[in-house]
């Protein structure tokens, strides 16, 4: 299975893309998990009936989890990996980090992925820690989680993409 080149889960539904990743993060789902599996793992959920009626008379105005993956499933193919269209962002303890790095007035570009993991690695994560904006134990994850991202979207992607904040 190729993985898609284009950003295709900017296309997608936070609710979707939650779902997606609920189940690409399981363990005691079979690896690697597809559109399909979704589909299948989301139609069994609903009674019968209710799947029946829902076919017959779509009740909602709004575009259904099912109308969504079936188009994504017509578009890209049943066997697309679902990861590939869940929706990355960074943690807010990493937002607070990638933020500190975009208002670094001695900056002149906007920071990548990768600048965000050698700010960490040179210590910005503790010494967020001792001014305050992050909390002890929020530093733990930091490295991990940038490594993530940056797996998931390459190095070189702009880290402002990612901020989110609860």
């Amino acid at each position: 299975m190729t993985r898609n080149s284009i950003d295709i889960a900017s296309r997608v539904s936070p609710r979707l893309s939650a779902l997606l990743s609920s189940r690409v993060n399981n363990p005691d789902c079979e690896q690697p998990v597809t559109l399909m599996a979704v589909r299948r793992f989301l139609a069994d959920l609903l009674p019968e009936d209710f799947k029946e009626a829902e076919r017959l008379h779509h009740f909602d105005i709004s575009e259904s989890p099912f109308d969504e993956l079936d188009a994504l499933i017509e578009e890209f193919g049943a066997t697309a990996l679902a990861v590939d269209f869940v929706q990355a962002s960074a943690s807010e303890p990493l937002s607070r980090v990638i933020e500190a790095v975009v208002n670094d007035e001695n900056r002149e570009n906007p920071p990548t992925l990768d600048v965000i993991r050698d700010a960490i690695l040179a210590g910005l994560g503790a010494r967020l820690v001792g001014d305050g904006v992050l909390e002890e134990d929020e530093d733990d994850t930091l490295l991990s989680e940038i490594e993530a991202l940056i797996e998931h979207s390459g190095p070189d992607t702009l880290a402002e993409t990612f901020l989110r904040y609860e």
